[in-house]
């Protein structure tokens, strides 16, 4: 459910590895030049999709009969888009969130919202997390992912479901971990994108990259996420990609940011607004309502929606008060 960059993808890893796929578009042309062509002109003109590979706009349709409803929309539209689609979906059925945010206003992780919605027990709902660079994986090149869900034979399911020869899916139980990894990483690559505008060099990213990695952590354990969770696949190899990757919106959102441009300047770089610009808000929101620290998300925020300067965020970051680095993990104070 949603034909955009990743969304497009994923049913290419789904029929490459066997399953048939209906894949719902928005806009009725998308699905037919899908159809008519096997590729999608928005996204990847140059990819073609396998024959198993079938698009619809019509939501009732693509839901027909479906055991595997994959969601892949933007995060902060979701709500939305399940009410409308909720009355179709098969009582058995596995939703697969693919979706990095969390909502605006309720501070939900992307699985709490479906289950919200949906009414659907957290067993039946996983997600997918891990170093997702949308055109690498249209090109086949080798990477690896984490199906998490709490019922570890349906993560299991899903994982034998997607497994190809350029696609390898490990399983976890750590629903929590793998959400807010994906989440948060958004937010320390725009951090890190506005060091690369700046002209910082490898020192600084390295230091945003570890700091931000004790951040995200540091908010999953005060919510029962499982700390070695962070070091994995859906952790630090999403944090490395999205903060490194030129093919990352976050990152390059970042470094038009630290460039100078404003948020409409970035954004029509970037042809939209990346996902941690909207999900820095939601994610300070939920950490100030647990009282965890987060002082790199706190600065972008204050960047991106404050109007604060970014090399004047960095020195507030720099003069901030140092603690063992030991103690980060145990204190919200560092």
């Amino acid at each position: 459910m949603g034909a955009g960059s990743w969304g497009t993808v994923f049913a290419k890893i789904l029929a490459d590895a066997g399953t048939p796929v209906t894949l719902w578009a928005r806009r009725s042309e998308v699905a037919e030049a899908i159809n008519a062509s096997h590729r999608n002109p928005d996204y990847f003109p140059d990819i073609e999709l396998p024959a198993l590979v079938n698009a619809t706009n019509d939501a009732a349709e693509a839901l027909r009969g479906a055991d595997l409803v994959v969601l892949s929309v933007p995060s902060q539209t979701l709500r939305g888009n399940l009410a409308a689609w909720t009355e179709h979906l098969e009582p058995t059925a596995t939703l697969l969130s693919l979706m990095k945010g969390i909502e605006l206003g309720s501070t939900e992780r992307m699985t709490e919202v479906i289950a919200e919605v949906t009414g659907f027990h957290q067993a039946h709902i996983a997600v997918l997390s891990g170093p997702n660079l949308a055109r690498e994986i249209a090109e086949e090149q080798p990477t690896a992912s984490v199906v998490a869900c709490i019922d570890h034979g349906r993560a299991v399911d899903v994982q034998k479901a997607v497994t190809t020869s350029y696609f390898r899916p490990y399983t976890n139980t750590d629903v929590v971990g793998c959400e807010l990894g994906g989440a948060v990483k958004n937010v320390i690559a725009l951090a890190y994108g506005m060091a690369a505008g700046m002209g910082m060099g490898d020192n600084t990213k390295a230091t945003i990259i570890t700091r931000g990695l004790a951040e995200t952590t540091r908010l999953g354990m005060r919510l029962g996420a499982d700390p070695t969770t962070f070091a994995g696949l859906a952790g630090l190899g999403d944090l490395v990609a999205t903060c490194s990757s030129p093919l990352s919106r976050n990152h390059t959102f970042g470094e038009q940011l630290g460039l100078g441009a404003t948020l409409e300047e970035a954004a029509r770089v970037t042809k939209q607004t990346a996902e941690g610009v909207k999900s820095c808000r939601s994610i300070t929101d939920l950490a100030h309502k647990v009282g965890v620290e987060m002082p790199i998300c706190d600065a972008v925020v204050r960047v991106c929606h404050e109007g604060l300067d970014p090399r004047a965020a960095v020195a507030e970051l720099m003069g901030r008060e140092t603690k063992p680095e030991t103690d980060s993990l145990r204190s919200d104070n560092d």
